[in-house]
């Protein structure tokens, strides 16, 4: 069955790098949207439904944090969402999952890590 993930990332670049990232995991079957801050993930987040959102903490406009909480404050059942990062201290991350996120992941990563951080979520 085909997952729709959300990756909201203000690197047109980082984007790229995660979805062949995921594919190169084993993540093949997927319809992959992308967003380049908080306030574009929002709005697909409004337009569609997703099995997995994946977002970056800063960015601009709207960073990631903020679009954690935002997402799971307009709704009661929300997507999985993992940050990924280079952001690595213990207090983003303990913000990041007090907001609603449900993994994290630090860049640079490897396969074996979005498998092990990803891919039970896409299961």
């Amino acid at each position: 069955m085909t997952k729709n993930i959300l990756i909201v990332d203000d690197s047109a670049t980082m984007r790229k790098i995660i979805m062949r990232g995921l594919r190169q995991a084993g993540i093949e079957h997927a319809d992959f949207k992308e967003a380049g801050d908080g306030v574009e993930g929002m709005k697909a987040v409004e337009a569609n439904t997703f099995d997995l959102i994946l977002s970056d903490v800063n960015m601009p406009n709207m960073n990631g944090l903020d679009f954690v909480k935002a997402v799971t404050a307009k709704m009661p059942t929300p997507p999985p969402i993992v940050m990924i990062t280079t952001e690595g201290s213990e207090e983003i991350v303990k913000e990041a999952i007090s907001r609603g996120a449900k993994g994290y992941l630090r860049k640079p990563f490897t396969l074996e890590k979005i498998q092990e951080v990803i891919g039970p979520f896409l299961k």
